[in-house]
């Protein structure tokens, strides 16, 4: 009897070219409207950092990086709705534009709560940047997006930085866990 793998069930739902095309017209975006304006981007860890590298290195604008690890997710492909600090940021964020970089969005409770977070650090702005996006899924819909690359349906997603159990980040696409 062969034995299947989750890695055997992945569906690809986009794919490395599409993704990288998506975060170059982005970064294209985000370099217009902070143009001449140093912008301080917040990787949200571990997912976060496939997509924060990518769009740095696109962005033709002044930037600064920080990481923050905010988690409401356990073991398995459900929020658990309880949002906690793991990392918090190193630098301070007074008098900046803060761009925070998110892999995915889906309830928007671990957002939320971090807006609120960081909203009393006095940045001059807070924006937020995620390379997927489901607003079905939205519990919080005081949570505005700026910057989408992809809305995507209620699907569990692997690659480019998201896993299933810390497995398949790695992915150079994303992928759709099929069980």
């Amino acid at each position: 009897m062969e034995v299947q793998t989750v890695a055997d069930k992945i569906r690809v739902l986009l794919t490395e070219e599409e993704v990288n095309k998506r975060i170059s017209e982005v970064a294209a975006q985000i370099s217009s409207d902070y143009k001449g304006r140093p912008v301080h981007l917040i990787c949200i860890l571990k997912g976060g950092v496939f997509f924060t590298c990518e769009l740095a290195k696109r962005l033709d604008l002044e930037v600064s990086l920080d990481f923050m690890s905010v988690s409401s997710y356990g073991s398995g492909t459900e929020s658990s709705g309880i949002v906690k600090i793991v990392k918090d940021l190193d630098e301070p964020l007074a008098g900046k534009d803060v761009l925070i970089v998110e892999d995915i969005i889906d309830s928007g409770r671990t957002l939320a709560y971090l807006i609120e977070v960081l909203k009393q650090r006095n940045p001059k702005s807070i924006q937020l940047c995620t390379l997927l996006d489901k607003p079905e899924r939205r519990v919080k819909k005081q949570v505005q997006v700026k910057y989408t690359c992809f809305t995507i349906p209620d699907e569990f997603v692997v690659g480019y930085g998201l896993d299933y159990d810390q497995k398949y980040r790695n992915l150079p696409y994303i992928g759709v866990v099929e069980v």
